[in-house]
């Protein structure tokens, strides 16, 4: 891991490996949001407790102060609502000049394995990785299952996160699922390499 990689990732995670991301993000696909109106107002409170926050561009610009802000991992991927037919059918909606213009700390997009969009999904996360690299820039995946709350299951999650994985993210964020005995946080070293939240 170069220079630039190990100094963005050590800004995202507290030395003992944990971390609070603030997802901010919600509606470039639910769009007006309950209680993030005004997100500059919403998480100026939060802000002491959480180390990252993950928002879209539109958010950052419009609610962030630019000066002494927490790190940011900028939304990169969209394009669908939940009026649509299939939250799953998203694309790249940021290029890598934007990313650097707005000096991310790293970026994020959904996956949707299962879905019919996960060829899709998957090779835009691919293809992200493959330009933030060349920068140091970290990618993280995020596990997404659209209207499909159900799927939230241990088995699916860790496919998920092993893909992501795979493919070349340097972080997963996914969901706490309950079955402990066949939980990906049990034994998660072993199947998935890279940092998980």
């Amino acid at each position: 891991m170069d220079w630039g990689m190990k100094n963005r990732m050590s800004q995202l995670f507290q030395s003992d490996g944990h971390c609070f991301f603030l997802p901010i993000d919600h509606g470039y696909f639910q769009g007006p949001t309950s209680c993030l109106e005004k997100p500059g107002e919403t998480i100026r409170p939060l802000l002491p407790y959480c180390d990252a926050l993950f928002v879209t561009r539109g958010v950052l610009r419009a609610a962030v102060e630019p000066m002494g802000s927490k790190p940011i991992i900028l939304r990169v991927s969209g394009g669908t609502s939940v009026i649509g037919k299939d939250l799953a059918n998203e694309s790249l909606t940021t290029s890598i000049e934007e990313i650097l213009r707005l000096n991310a700390t790293a970026v994020g997009m959904s996956v949707f394995v299962g879905s019919d969009y996960e060829k899709e999904s998957l090779t835009n996360l691919a293809e992200l990785v493959n330009q933030c690299e060349d920068f140091g820039i970290p990618v993280m995946a995020v596990t997404a299952v659209g209207k499909e709350l159900e799927k939230r299951d241990a088995r699916y999650l860790s496919l998920c996160c092993r893909i992501a994985a795979e493919l070349g993210a340097r972080v997963v964020k996914t969901y706490w699922c309950k079955a402990p005995s066949v939980s990906i946080w049990a034994g998660t070293s072993g199947r998935i390499p890279i940092p998980w939240r």
